[in-house]
């Protein structure tokens, strides 16, 4: 492994870049894929093992783990003052079903290693400084996503968050109690609590950064993003019977709504960004006129009226063409764009500059925990390359040097906050 990252500079301090990859690597081993990806559901047995390792590894530095009702994990280190309200950094340790060993994990590893460099150091600040892995970022086993960051900030309730069923019509409730079970002695936070500031590191999951040859992306926002969830509702029929004419073929419906998104929707302008991303068709028989199609879409946009024209032009477009069937069109994501705080975003360019990394301004095209975390408290993110843009993929790939630059950064943005006498005031 080559970890040489830029030279040092006087008063950045820096991470252990060798244990920062053992851990991903290990991480990466949980789940692990054939083709070198990995498949780390939320609330899986899998992911149980990473908060294993997680705890593990927190309390081999004297850290504090603790969970909630939502099942996000927190780690600890004790500041002077117990009860003010602590600054968080982290991410997610779920990935997609053929993901990658950077997408989520990342943040959360860099945090933990942040904080046992700074436990090394002998640092107590005056308040805790908190690692966390929010529970189901990513939505791939129970939809949608980022129901932790989102239970916790409250946008969504716990009772609604247990509710929700994956494929296999396992609830979250159920998965989310054999996780707890699997750890009964972890101390229990309150479900949400005052926070001073959140800072989540992450790679890119596009291709700006590598293009421009450039370490750190300071994230300025995250573009906005709406889910629908169609229904198109036909009438099963004989393939060999039924004349075309009396045929209420909700696959047919489809071709049709499906062609008209792509061309209004998705070619809107050169922002857009429109996906059906999940299809079922019933009864999935081939001789059988099909009486049922469910798609899943993702439609996104840095424009929030754009957005908002977007969406409600999208169940207009539905509406207009299913005839001769039926068509139900149902909201699950409605999250508009949002911006990062702009000293936070000064002080992680500074801390770049700092260890000697170039850095650049950046919109996060992809969704993260960090947007429900943004209306609550002082919150940025900070980035990292990937290989050709590339995640949610089994080869998705991030540089050693690059994933200890990521932490360096996020370990001298959090300085002030640990009063360690080596930051800048933020």
């Amino acid at each position: 492994m080559d970890t040489a990252a830029a030279p040092q500079v006087q008063g950045a301090w820096r991470i252990d870049a060798e244990r920062l990859w053992s851990r991903l690597m290990a991480l990466a081993r949980i789940g692990a894929t054939p083709g070198g990806g990995v498949d780390r559901q939320a609330l899986s047995v899998e992911e149980i093992a990473s908060w294993h390792a997680m705890i593990d590894w927190a309390l081999s530095a004297g850290l504090e783990p603790s969970t909630d009702a939502v099942g996000n994990l927190f780690i600890a280190l004790p500041g002077a003052e117990r009860d003010a309200p602590p600054v968080l950094a982290g991410s997610h340790l779920d990935s997609q079903p053929g993901g990658g060993r950077f997408d989520g994990v990342y943040g959360v590893v860099a945090a933990l290693e942040v904080l046992t460099t700074l436990a090394e150091r002998g640092v107590q600040p005056p308040v805790d400084i908190v690692c966390v892995a929010w529970m189901n970022e990513e939505g791939s086993r129970f939809a949608p996503g980022m129901m932790g960051s989102e239970a916790f900030a409250g946008v969504r309730s716990l009772e609604a968050v247990r509710e929700v069923r994956d494929a296999d019509g396992v609830a979250v409730g159920d998965a989310l109690d054999a996780l707890h079970a699997a750890f009964p002695a972890l101390q229990r936070r309150p479900l949400g609590f005052p926070v001073a500031a959140y800072l989540e590191a992450h790679i890119e999951q596009g291709p700006v950064l590598e293009a421009q040859q450039c370490t750190i992306g300071v994230v300025t926002g995250i573009q906005g993003k709406k889910t629908f969830d169609i229904v198109i509702e036909g009438e099963r029929g004989h393939a060999g019977t039924l004349a075309m004419a009396d045929r209420r073929d909700a696959l047919e419906a489809f071709t049709r709504i499906a062609a008209a998104l792509y061309t209004e929707i998705g070619g809107h302008d050169d922002l857009v960004k429109f996906t059906i991303g999940r299809l079922q068709v019933e009864p999935n028989a081939p001789s059988v006129v099909p009486e049922r199609v469910t798609m899943r879409i993702d439609l996104r946009h840095p424009d929030n009226a754009v957005l908002r024209h977007l969406g409600q032009r999208l169940a207009e477009l539905c509406e207009a063409l299913a005839a001769p069937c039926r068509v139900r069109v149902t909201a699950l994501v409605d999250a508009p764009s949002n911006g990062f705080d702009a000293s936070l975003q000064q002080s992680i360019a500074r801390a770049a500059g700092r260890i000697g990394v170039p850095h650049m301004p950046i919109l996060s095209a992809a969704g993260h925990d960090a947007r429900h975390m943004a209306p609550l408290c002082p919150s940025a993110m900070i980035f990292i390359p990937c290989r050709g843009g590339v995640s949610h993929a089994e080869h998705e790939w991030a540089e050693p040097a690059h994933v200890a630059a990521g932490a360096d950064v996020l370990l001298n943005v959090l300085l002030p906050y640990a009063a360690a006498g080596e930051g800048e005031t933020p």
